[in-house]
């Protein structure tokens, strides 16, 4: 239309490269949080469909560890993640970690990492449960129940490494990790670890189970739906503009007009 011609020109074609280019933006990242809705959503079915599963095989999820002490085996795959698995072994309680700075029911503690040893000399982490401090404070060592001894089976969730985890340090005498990256600590350890750790389902008396954290799934959906109303709405607002430039300035007669009509509708109401 004659009437839109205006838009061809320069300042108006920056105005729409902007308004479309900000559009782009925001629908990319509603998409970008839909993905991340998808991937939390999965993870939290995953942890459901764990509560009633049967256990299955360690060794059957993730690949055992075949290098030398001190190494670990293959990754397990993403979707891996929260499967109960059961292990059978024997508990190495002399090199036993803890893991501090953990929180469970609102209190800050240590989970319990204790290696087990399976029968053909390749270990896993077992994270056996969550302890309090000690009433003495954090320079004191925690009370950990013992490990059973002889050979057990342990049933827990399967859990990958986790991120930017360092090496044990001794602490007052004992053991401890900030992570529980099993290539940080496998150095320190006489045998081969599996490059995951099994959460225990069923800690031994003296420990506090470690939940499993389910993801906010609804939080990234209403992400979703922001970003792609606010490009809505800043496809709307260039409409609004374009429409306002072709109405044009109103007249000042007009504007008069309506400044009359509204003094007298007050003095009308106030008789």
């Amino acid at each position: 239309m004659v009437v839109y011609r205006f838009l061809a020109t320069p300042r108006w074609l920056g105005y729409a490269a902007l308004t479309v280019a900000a559009a782009t933006v925001m629908v990319l990242l509603g998409l970008w949080q839909l993905d991340r809705y998808h991937q939390r959503a999965e993870i939290n079915a995953r942890i459901e469909a764990g509560t009633s599963a049967a256990p299955v095989p360690l060794t059957g999820v993730v690949g055992a560890p075949s290098g030398a002490a001190g190494t670990v085996g293959p990754p397990p795959a993403e979707h891996t993640e929260w499967t109960r698995v059961t292990v059978t072994g024997r508990y190495d309680s002399a090199h036993e970690i803890l893991v501090r700075g953990r929180t469970v029911e609102g209190a800050v503690g240590f989970e319990v990492l204790t290696p087990l040893v399976l029968s053909d000399g390749t270990a896993v982490l077992v994270d056996r449960g969550w302890v309090r401090p000690a009433a003495a404070g954090a320079l004191t060592a925690p009370e950990v129940p013992a490990a059973p001894s002889g050979n057990v089976t342990v049933a827990g969730r399967l859990r990958p490494a986790e991120s930017r985890g360092g090496p044990p340090q001794e602490v007052n005498g004992r053991t401890e990790v900030r992570r529980i990256t099993p290539s940080a600590i496998a150095p320190a350890l006489p045998y081969a670890l599996f490059d995951a750790y099994v959460s225990s389902d069923e800690p031994a008396p003296g420990f506090t189970t470690v939940p499993a954290q389910k993801q906010n799934a609804l939080q990234n959906a209403g992400y979703v739906l922001q970003w792609w109303l606010f490009a809505a709405m800043t496809l709307y607002g260039f409409g609004y503009l374009a429409r306002r430039e072709v109405r044009g300035p109103r007249p000042a007669n007009l504007l008069d007009d309506e400044a009359d009509e509204e003094e007298e509708a007050a003095h009308g109401a106030s008789r």
